[in-house]
């Protein structure tokens, strides 16, 4: 009887220590891409579903309505500094993302319900900007959705959207460029200044 209760201890410490170390491949794996932008940083955190040889626009994301941009619980980006998300003034925050998809042209959404589970208790009272994007059709596919920055310059990136044979680009840009430019001048003579002090510091040879 003691070899047994031993043995079943012994067990189920085994399989305690193998399922922390080891865990079951999501359905639709959570991404988190984060990308240097001007002075701050801008983040998203997304679901990854994949087409698993599914019609993926106009079928399993039907045209013409609210789709949660990924899988599972609301994507969501965040913003270092004001922006102007595709046209449109947006202040430094988190905001959830949606999408619109149609044939030619998608919807792209910023919203504040940020703790929605997906699509189903989106608020358009909630939209904080939109923006219309043309779609562009890729020779390549991807078969995981994905999310990810290009384009990258001090001022400006694009917002890329991937899916199976399709692609949308979003622009993004800073709003403030000249205070943007003081925060950088002051960043350069704060570095000036450190770097003159560990100068003063550094032992004599």
């Amino acid at each position: 009887m003691l070899k047994r209760i031993s043995l079943f201890a012994f067990l189920n410490v085994a399989m305690l220590g193998f399922s922390q170390q080891y865990n079951i491949p999501a359905v639709s794996p959570r991404q988190a891409v984060e990308q240097q932008f001007s002075v701050t940083k801008i983040s998203v955190e997304y679901g990854r579903p994949a087409v698993k040889g599914r019609k993926i626009f106009g079928e399993l994301v039907p045209f013409g309505q609210v789709w949660r941009a990924g899988a599972n619980e609301a994507s969501r980006i965040t913003f270092g500094q004001d922006v102007i998300f595709g046209g449109q003034k947006v202040k430094k925050g988190v905001y959830a993302v949606y999408i619109v998809p149609q044939e030619k042209e998608w919807k792209v959404i910023l919203n504040k319900g940020i703790n929605n589970w997906g699509a189903y208790t989106y608020d358009a009272k909630d939209d904080v900007a939109t923006t219309t994007v043309p779609v562009k059709m890729m020779n390549d596919k991807m078969e995981r959705f994905t999310i990810n920055f290009e384009d990258i310059t001090d001022e400006k990136l694009n917002l890329v959207f991937e899916w199976d044979k399709t692609r949308a680009d979003v622009p993004v840009e800073i709003q403030n460029v000249e205070e943007t430019l003081q925060i950088i001048d002051h960043l350069k003579n704060i570095k000036k200044v450190e770097g003159e002090i560990r100068k003063k510091n550094e032992p004599k040879k």
